[in-house]
């Protein structure tokens, strides 16, 4: 009976490969078709301020007070930016945390707790005081200016060219800095110092995050002017994240029994429901990033849940055939894959694009974490590198096909042909990998020499970092 069970499920799983490898074939040959003339490579930034001519572009009530219907645009669009501010600070706190606190073992899961949330904080005051201006203000194309330091041009009259208050957009790019270095928490889990992670995290937002933010979205950014696109975050997010997450792994070495003698995940439960908020969070990521609350935003929402549940099933249904089991962890796992691949594509693909983007994402990143953690024997103990470093990518080099505008719902990239689009988005992962890589490295090196090393004791790495770092536990029973 478990036989033929077994074997269903194996024929359904090759289905759904198959369709994904169809639909993929399909939609190459289709790309290279389309029509050139697009501008929807506009960095983020101009993308936003452009856009906001809002009385003249609204229909229906042209015999309306101008002043009116900009009165009544910004205070939706206000809206819907602090609704999806909350929505991404979300996904960190409580979203993430919850998510690698159920997947560590029961001993550790405090002090995952503990790296989210205190990253959460470092990031803002770090934002507030040199970040944004060093990530979004006027600078020479490589980082941002300093005339922006510490906020101190903000009033309560600031705006984005009338769109709404400067104050939302401000904190709306904050929550993003938040969650990006809290993703490599998931690469060093269970063995490393709580003072190491505080000062890897600060220095990588400076060295790291905060210039490849300026390259992508800046005003002057050299990636952002050289076309590169990247809606919500494939390169500045999920590459940066990934590559530094590697080589961060690889540094600090493998936990005690790996790969071997590792305990599962203590609470499936409690990954499910941080996968869940992640999801959730996710709408307020990528539809938010579309600056409005407009037709970009609910198509950005859209193909970012067609890709999360796509993802998820094709995960499924590849462990179901590996292992013979579908697991509640590879499912959610699955999920964020989607999500993270779908990020940088939200605004240029339709749903048939979404639904192409999360079956690779499920195929892809399930065996990237095999590829990593096997034949590099890397313990990314998390899976970072091969979920957000992989998928993020992926995400940014398809969208080159799959945004042309009129193919499979594409939004609007038409470059003839699209190799060329594709060379564009190539070289801006190039460019954040390599920054990632070696900033990552000498980070390292600078931290575990203020902390006298950036791992902990054998001693306090048995006992487990809730009580030999912070003097809690998890759970008492």
């Amino acid at each position: 009976m478990r036989e033929k069970k077994y074997n269903g499920t194996k024929a359904i799983a090759w289905i759904m490969l198959a369709l994904m490898g169809l639909f993929s074939f399909a939609t190459l040959g289709v790309a290279e078709d389309a029509d050139s003339g697009s501008d929807s490579n506009k960095t983020k930034a101009q993308s936003w301020i452009e856009g906001k001519a809002l009385a003249e572009e609204y229909t229906g009530k042209e015999d309306e007070d101008p002043d009116q219907l900009a009165a009544y645009h910004k205070s939706g669009d206000t809206a819907w930016m602090i609704t999806a501010t909350a929505l991404v600070l979300f996904m960190t706190l409580p979203g993430l945390a919850l998510f690698y606190g159920g997947l560590v073992q029961s001993k550790n899961v405090l002090s995952v707790l503990m790296q989210c949330f205190t990253i959460a904080c470092l990031a803002s005051i770090l934002w507030i005081t040199v970040g944004y201006s060093l990530s979004l203000s006027e600078g020479n194309g490589w980082i941002g200016g300093t005339e922006q330091f510490f906020l101190g041009h903000l009033t309560g009259d600031s705006d984005m060219a009338g769109a709404y208050p400067e104050s939302v957009w401000i904190i709306f790019q904050m929550t993003f800095a938040i969650i990006t270095p809290a993703l490599i928490v998931g690469a060093f889990v269970e063995r490393i110092k709580f003072s190491s992670v505080m000062i890897f995290s600060g220095l990588w937002l400076l060295a790291v995050y905060f210039p490849v933010c300026n390259w992508v979205w800046g005003e002057e950014g050299w990636l952002g002017n050289a076309n590169v696109i990247d809606f919500a975050g494939g390169i500045v997010v999920h590459a940066t994240a990934g590559a530094s997450a590697l080589t961060l792994a690889a540094m600090l070495g493998p936990r005690k029994g790996f790969s071997d003698n590792l305990k599962p995940p203590h609470n499936p439960g409690m990954v499910m429901i941080g996968a869940s908020m992640l999801w959730v969070g996710w709408f307020g990521f990528n539809a938010g990033s579309a600056g409005a609350a407009n037709g970009d935003a609910g198509m950005a929402m859209l193909v970012t849940h067609i890709s999360a549940a796509t993802a998820s099933l094709v995960w499924m249904f590849i462990e179901w055939k590996e292992t013979g089991k579908p697991g509640l962890v590879g499912i959610v796992t699955g999920m964020v894959a989607g999500l993270a691949t779908i990020t940088p594509a939200s605004g240029v693909v339709g749903p048939m694009g979404a639904l192409i983007i999360g079956a690779s994402a499920g195929f892809l990143c399930y065996y990237a974490c095999s590829f990593i953690k096997g034949k590099l024997g890397v313990d990314d103990s998390l899976d970072v590198a091969a979920v957000h470093g992989v998928g993020g990518i992926l995400g940014t080099l398809l969208l080159a096909f799959l945004g042309v505008e009129g193919v499979l719902g594409g939004q609007g990239i038409n470059f003839e042909p699209s190799g060329e689009q594709f060379a564009v988005q190539a070289k801006g992962c190039a460019a954040a990998v390599a920054l990632s890589v070696v900033a990552t490295f000498v980070i390292v090196r600078i931290t575990g020499a203020l902390t006298n090393g950036i791992r902990v004791s054998e001693d306090d790495e048995t006992e487990g970092l809730d009580q030999s770092s912070h003097g809690e536990k998890g759970y008492t029973l």
